[in-house]
């Protein structure tokens, strides 16, 4: 087994990579908290939370009203650079106690331990490990060292908030749609949900 990983229920729990849920959306599109959102008898937040305790015995959050999850029992971190997911990555990052941190938004229906346990199994060797599919990254399902700190902090003190544009400056592991489908489990895991129509196309999938 790899080191800084334990086996519960044979499930693979590493406890040298921390979890990082981002709650700090807004949810302007979707008109109301879109973390709460029941989704087959599980809030979104619960959906995402489920796959981390299947991954990670440490789990933290980032993001504003921490209130809002005080019944979880988990640290809540105010962002440290707020109003961006790259704000929400450099607090996870600063705050973990571990070297590497696996984020994920707080908004999807479907997410797959499977994957997570796979993207992390690549960590060790680059600075990130971020999935790239058809329509390009999916950098809030991915995998963070704290090496990146530098260059997202000088990203933020300069206004720039795009993802991407920190992946031309550190050693990125892309991890391809072909390679996620061998794993299984890839199809819905990356979809997230932003508006009342893709919420009830969500609700149709699993009725």
């Amino acid at each position: 087994m790899k080191s800084g990983a334990l086996s519960v229920n044979d499930a693979v729990i590493r406890n040298d990579i921390t979890g990082v849920i981002l709650v700090g959306g807004k949810s302007r599109r979707m008109g109301r908290d879109k973390a709460f959102l029941d989704v087959g008898g599980k809030t979104l937040f619960e959906k995402v939370l489920d796959a981390f305790r299947e991954s990670f015995s440490k789990i933290i959050l980032t993001g504003s009203r921490g209130e809002r999850f005080a019944g979880y029992d988990l640290p809540v971190y105010e962002d440290i650079f707020s109003g961006s997911a790259l704000g929400g990555i450099y607090t996870g990052l600063h705050h973990a106690d571990t070297d590497t941190v696996f984020v994920s938004s707080c908004d999807l229906p479907f997410p797959s331990s499977r994957i997570i346990r796979h993207l992390c199994s690549l960590t060790g060797n680059s600075d990130a490990v971020v999935p790239k599919l058809a329509h390009g990254y999916e950098p809030l399902f991915a995998a963070y060292s704290k090496s990146c700190l530098r260059s997202v902090k000088t990203m933020l003190h300069a206004g720039n908030y795009c993802v991407y544009d920190l992946y031309r400056q550190i050693d990125v592991r892309e991890v391809s749609e072909s390679e996620l489908e061998s794993v299984g489990g890839a199809r819905d895991a990356f979809l997230n949900l932003n508006t009342p129509e893709e919420y009830e196309a969500a609700m149709r999938r699993i009725v």
